[in-house]
């Protein structure tokens, strides 16, 4: 069928949208209409390369739209369904089988190879006059939702009441999941334990969000951008830091006296982790979910008192599970998505893309078709 997406042609060009040819689902494959799709900073780092990934690519991976058709391997979910996208996953190994799926053995090129697992391709550009198809890799996170319709399986679409509007759940199947899940599942947060998040865009406003719903007494936000340290006031901070200039571990023990119980690093950057560690109070944890600056070093004895640094990937949550329970939250005001969104267009994809690296909009998402999507 004939689709619009937006392809990815090298790493310094603008996105382009045209019209490709997408194949008819397979015996375990979902057609699902995209209604929007989130834009997150993963996108921009395949498209310019710093995580490889083969190009031409269709990119996206906070999809949320309605289902048009099923294979016939495919249970639970039929046409007119509604459904947000999340990661891929290989529903295998040892992760997956034991309700881990985010540390799935084939995590990457399930999510980043831009083909199936088995190595198709379902995306092509054809030229009519030449008679000819050229593969465009597709199957970002077993999705490619900056498109018209995307090809995914039962492991990452997620199905939805159809009371809450898709355009606002779209950001629920990457960057929310990934701070929320951090906070409730990771980490697991007491009703009267304490937090600070480094790096309030969309992983971080997730993280602090889910610390208020989890009861967190103090909450600390860290970032050198004003607005948002003082939106992050607004949804829940007991406290926020401008980290400019700032030695920002002895500003968190000013207002904590032995430290935090957890912190989570948005950031990735060397001199953040360490100031992550040395924040901690005795039996701390650091989670790491942007990965760490090849030069970042912990020294040995920053984990003395039993303090631990991990790496966290998206939450560790089982999307179907964890999905549905952020849509509540959302729904019964707790998880206010509405106060990070700024819609666009799809055809204004690159603006879109620009605004979210200058900083002015938090969570940007694309209205690909009409919300009226039964």
């Amino acid at each position: 069928m004939r689709i619009r997406a937006a392809v990815a042609e090298s790493e310094n060009a603008p996105l382009a949208v045209e019209e490709l040819e997408l194949d008819e689902p397979r015996a375990d494959e979902i057609l699902v209409r995209m209604v929007a799709t989130g834009i997150c900073q993963t996108d921009a780092h395949a498209w310019h390369q710093r995580i490889p990934s083969p190009l031409p690519l269709v990119l996206g991976h906070e999809g949320a739209g309605v289902v048009e058709r099923v294979g016939p391997a495919v249970t639970g979910l039929e046409p007119g369904d509604h459904v947000v996208l999340s990661f891929q996953a290989c529903g295998e190994c040892d992760q997956c089988l034991s309700g881990h799926p985010a540390y799935c053995d084939k995590a990457f090129p399930a999510n980043f190879a831009g083909a199936r697992l088995d190595g198709s391709e379902g995306v092509h550009r054809t030229d009519d006059a030449a008679e000819e198809t050229e593969e465009v890799h597709g199957h970002f996170f077993g999705q490619s939702s900056f498109a018209t319709h995307a090809l995914t399986t039962q492991r990452n679409t997620v199905k939805v009441d159809k009371d809450v509007p898709l355009e606002m759940l779209a950001p629920l199947g990457c960057g929310l999941q990934t701070g929320a899940g951090s906070v409730l599942n990771t980490f697991d947060v007491p009703t009267g334990g304490s937090v600070a998040v480094f790096g309030v865009g969309a992983v971080g406003f997730g993280a602090l969000m889910a610390a208020r719903v989890a009861g967190a007494s103090t909450i600390i936000a860290v970032d050198v951008n004003p607005w948002r340290l003082a939106l992050a006031e607004e949804l829940g901070a007991t406290h926020t830091i401008d980290a400019t200039g700032t030695d920002v571990a002895a500003a968190i023990r000013d207002i904590t006296g032995s430290g935090v119980g957890y912190v989570l690093d948005t950031t990735g950057r060397a001199e953040m982790i360490t100031q992550a560690v040395a924040s901690l109070a005795p039996m701390g944890q650091v989670g790491l979910v942007a990965g760490a600056a090849p030069d970042a070093a912990v020294p040995p004895a920053e984990l003395a008192l039993g303090k631990s640094v991990r790496g966290i990937v998206q939450g560790d949550a089982v999307p179907q599970l964890f999905i549905p329970k952020l849509v509540e939250l959302y729904r019964s005001g707790r998880f206010p998505i509405d106060r990070l969104v700024r819609f666009y267009d799809f055809d204004d994809i690159n603006t879109a893309f620009a605004d979210a690296a200058s900083g002015d909009v938090v969570k940007p998402v694309l209205r690909i078709a009409d919300t009226d999507a039964e």
